[in-house]
């Protein structure tokens, strides 16, 4: 028996914790700029004469703009020719001026009057016509703001462009994702040396918030814990569980560090596995291995996927979506985003490309007893795919030392 055995308080593994982010970096302008004259090249590649980037995750991938989208346009245009121009209300001008790390104009809008009238006569003065692409995570409402007021305009979804520079990530972005990694993991770890009959679910999330607060994050990104049958559910169920004596875990949780998303699940006994535990463990251990193996330059995304699902077959698992075996996609790319493409499931023919990151999580449901998941995430390298962190060894051992 090893998760259960020995562990010791809350506060004593919050002490052994300690800042993992002094002297580490977020993007540097000049990488900024950079993928902002990528996405000028595949703009004038595709006839694009410029893209809206609203506020979210991608207008701060292109130029370090960090803002959330709301019920007021905040954006910026890049134009396929290189210029960039901010819009957003004028109230916001010194707040977007403070955040803002490219400098470019800035167009305002009062309360009381159109952005999309705006947008309409900054592309009449910058001459813009044709194709102009739109960010793909733009709320409807403004996305229909924009087409009535524009109707000269033909807006295309942006995420030819968007998804297309994102996918493949620089080498500072996998230096961010590796760190934000390592950090959860020692998160995790943690967390399974806290374990004892009485916690409650919510006790071990309100831990694993402050751990990661005392690694150097601002606290979770998000956070499932799940006890017994609880585990089967994948993102859980909406009542807290209490762990008891031979209860089978699955923690699932990450953080962000300068943007970038974390995400690693562990799936383990609390005490010693009954021999079905360990069949199903071993089961959804080998399936992450094949799809691992599957991930080579050039393989399509779908055959990562199918691999996985072969793995479980051959178990007596599934097949496909049926249970019990696994519900969902093996994984999905990861990033500024924690759910972004492209996606390891069927249909998804990307061909894997160095600069990739991916999730790696074929989850094993089992209805009415339990489920594992085992998730850690992989980049693929110049020769092939390369762990951020290693697989669990063992369910008697799932950190690779024995906690008691």
């Amino acid at each position: 028996m090893t998760i259960g055995v020995g562990g010791s308080s809350a506060s004593e593994q919050l002490v052994a914790l300690s800042d993992m982010t002094n002297g580490i970096s977020g993007i540097s302008n000049s990488e900024y700029q950079q993928r902002q004259q990528r996405a000028c090249q595949l703009m004038q590649q595709q006839g694009i004469s410029a893209i809206y980037l609203n506020a979210g995750t991608n207008l701060y991938y292109f130029t370090g703009l960090k803002w959330s989208a709301s019920e007021r346009m905040v954006g910026a245009l890049l134009c396929a020719d290189g210029q960039l121009h901010y819009i957003a209300p004028y109230f916001e001008q010194d707040s977007l001026n403070d955040f803002m790390l490219i400098e470019a104009p800035f167009h305002g809008w009062h309360e009381h009057q159109s952005p999309y009238q705006l947008f309409q006569s900054l592309c009449t003065s910058l001459k813009l016509a044709g194709n102009i692409a739109v960010d793909p995570s733009a709320a409807f409402f403004l996305v229909d703001g924009l087409i009535k007021a524009n109707p000269q305009i033909q807006f295309v979804n942006g995420d030819i462009i968007t998804q297309t520079c994102r996918a493949i990530k620089s080498a500072a972005e996998i230096a961010l994702l590796q760190h934000a990694k390592n950090m959860t993991m020692e998160v995790q770890k943690a967390a399974a040396k806290i374990l004892r009959p009485g916690i409650s679910t919510s006790e071990v999330t309100e831990f694993i918030n402050q751990a990661h607060q005392k690694v150097g994050a601002s606290g979770s990104s998000f956070c499932i814990v799940l006890f017994g049958l609880a585990s089967s559910f994948p993102h859980g169920v909406k009542e807290p569980q209490i762990l008891q004596e031979t209860d089978w875990v699955l923690i699932d949780t990450g953080c962000l560090l300068h943007g970038y998303n974390s995400d690693i699940t562990r799936s383990y006994a609390f005490g010693e596995a009954s021999e079905q535990q360990r069949q199903a463990w071993q089961s959804e251990h080998k399936a992450q291995q094949a799809a691992f193996a599957a991930a080579q330059i050039d393989a399509s995304c779908a055959s990562v996927d199918a691999a996985a699902r072969q793995s479980l077959e051959a178990d007596g698992y599934g097949p496909d979506y049926a249970l019990p075996g696994l519900p969902h996609r093996t994984g999905h790319g990861c990033g500024l985003d924690i759910h972004e493409g492209p996606y390891l499931v069927a249909g998804d023919n990307t061909p894997l490309a160095p600069g990739m990151v991916f999730s790696n999580e074929p989850m094993l449901v089992i209805p009415e007893h339990f489920g594992v998941r085992l998730e850690d995430h992989f980049y693929i390298g110049e020769e092939g795919p390369v762990w951020f962190t290693q697989p669990s060894p063992s369910v008697d051992d799932p950190f690779g030392y024995q906690l008691s």
